[in-house]
């Protein structure tokens, strides 16, 4: 009977639900639709993009860019692995231009129809029958006409993000009393009403830099308060390559692998300091660069050197009108104080948050995806839970591939033992490389972690096989950046176009920022990639 049943199962199509429609639930929603599954998107709002979308006026529960925000991986790194950014596209997209990417894959993919927007999740369950079946309960809300209904599904992606629940850290004494404007950076969309202002930013995070560069241009002053300083990367490397193209790629892991890494450091910090004096400039940190995730600013040396934006340390309390820092020294006359403090991610839609704890960040799950209590019914995954070296949205289509293919049996996942044994190695690791912090509870390694999907999944291509029988692609997947396309040479709906994709990289993010084109301009090349090694070491 028991053979009957799944022998019959397997021939029905499973439905899958998808929580959001944001970059994350996009490949989802694909990754479901590639083995003919039915697929379901819930999405709250009434467009895609989730939090790539701008919104002036995000409502609880959305996370938002600032108007101004540029990605801080180039288009190549970030691009889904079977559908490559426009050549003319900026190799670091403004949010519209990666937006406007998004559309263009809904549509080239014809995954629009498959979402129902205005659509609110309100709780995500196991089915009375889960242990047989492994089914969830999605109960919703149609926010237009407030109509509710449940739904069974034998899947669930949950792809919400980590940028919507804003972190505040315990109040400063004197937080209460002052008269200012004190706002999450959650709600900072643009520099209007900033202008002329004396404003503290606290936080040297991403989001915290951003703002302050960007104030420090209209407003009266800008203070950037910093408990730990921070080491500051360009997006643009020597000779003008994307960063992380040169530096992701499985050449330079494997150097990362066999170097001590009191020397990774030494190189690396020394020459970040070459492009400005981390010391000198007040942003020297106590910890070293591989042990912190970088801030990636390409101006804040710019705006610190022409006195428009000054470091401080930490906060110890506030006044009335003014910020008294840790050192002693007071700002009077102070209008907003603007708290870039992270954010904090839970998920209260399933089970109440019962079923995955989350504490101060800190949680568990298998290739930061399943929760291994589950298993061996993994019908649920969390998508895009990371903070990765390099960009987000690879690591979440591969895995909606792993996903995916598990659910339809394609793939078989370790035993539970398994899981929990290599979420305790992954912890072990994080604590012994990175300090103790609660934006470093998720870090992956970019290409390790895409390495260990695609192991999964069958797609991680053999490099060194293809030495032999392809040595031009095989030289550009080792020592290129490693881009997504490389995942789709081989292995479950493998693409055509994976190849010239690859080959042709260089050439596009080369040729896009040479738009004058004259015989002076026509004689520059793309650097060879042992020329970026070399500068590394000058």
């Amino acid at each position: 009977m028991t053979f009957l049943y799944r022998y019959a199962f397997s021939f029905q199509s499973m439905r899958i639900a998808v929580i959001g429609a944001g970059a994350s639930g996009l490949p989802a929603i694909k990754s479901a639709l590639e083995y003919d599954c039915e697929v379901v998107c819930f999405e709250m709002s009434d467009n895609i993009g989730g939090l790539w979308r701008y919104k002036p006026n995000a409502s609880p529960g959305e996370g938002t860019v600032m108007k101004t925000t540029v990605i801080n991986t180039s288009k190549e790194m970030t691009a889904y692995s079977d559908f490559p950014p426009p050549n003319d596209a900026a190799n670091f997209m403004h949010n519209t231009e990666l937006l406007q990417y998004f559309h263009s894959y809904a549509k080239h993919f014809d995954l629009t129809k498959h979402i129902r927007f205005l659509h609110k999740v309100k709780s995500i369950r196991r089915n009375e029958r889960f242990a047989e079946n492994g089914q969830w309960d999605v109960e919703w809300i149609e926010l237009k006409t407030n109509k509710s209904a449940s739904e069974t599904f034998d899947g669930v992606m949950v792809c919400t993000g980590h940028h919507t629940d804003p972190y505040w850290p315990p109040p400063f004494p004197g937080q209460k009393s002052f008269k200012g404007k004190l706002i999450h950076s959650h709600n900072y969309s643009d520099h209007k009403g900033y202008e002329d202002q004396t404003v503290v930013v606290i936080g040297i995070g991403n989001s915290g830099v951003d703002i302050a560069v960007e104030l420090s241009k209209i407003s009266k002053k800008v203070y950037l308060a910093t408990r730990s300083g921070s080491w500051i990367m360009n997006r643009v490397w020597d000779g003008g390559e994307p960063a992380d193209l040169a530096f992701l790629s499985r050449f330079m892991f494997s150097l990362r692998k066999i170097t001590p890494w009191c020397i990774q450091n030494y190189i690396l910090e020394r020459k970040l300091n070459k492009r400005f004096d981390h010391g000198r400039f007040g942003l020297k940190p106590k910890h070293h660069v591989l042990s912190a995730h970088v801030t990636i600013n390409d101006e804040l040396p710019n705006r610190i050197i022409s006195g428009t934006l000054v470091i401080k340390p930490n906060i110890k309390s506030l006044t009335n009108d003014g910020v008294i820092f840790e050192d002693g020294t007071e700002v009077s006359k102070v209008d907003s104080v603007i708290f870039a403090t992270g954010f904090s991610f839970g998920f209260p839609l399933v089970e109440d948050g019962e079923l995955i704890p989350v504490k101060e960040n800190q949680v568990d799950l298998y290739k930061y995806m399943y929760p291994p209590q589950l298993s061996p019914k993994n019908s649920l995954a969390v998508i895009g839970l990371i903070q990765p070296t390099g960009s987000i949205m690879p690591i979440s289509e591969m895995q909606t591939r792993v996903f995916v293919a598990a659910l339809k049996g394609d793939i078989k996942l370790p035993s539970k033992e398994k899981m929990e044994k290599d979420i305790k190695h992954k912890h072990k690791l994080i604590t012994k490389e990175f300090i103790a912090s609660r934006r470093h509870t998720i870090q992956v390694y970019y290409v390790e972690i895409m390495d260990e999907l695609a192991g999964l999944l069958g797609c991680r291509p053999n490099v060194f096989l293809r030495f032999i029988y392809d040595p031009l692609l095989a030289k550009a997947l080792f020592f290129h950046g490693l881009v997504p396309y490389q995942y789709r040479l081989q292995g479950p709906h493998s693409w055509h176009g994976a190849r010239e994709a690859i080959l042709t990289c260089e050439d596009r993010v080369f040729n896009t920022t040479r738009t004058r084109k004259t015989e002076e301009t026509l004689c520059s090349k793309p650097q060879m990639k042992i020329t970026t090694i070399l500068r590394l070491l000058e």
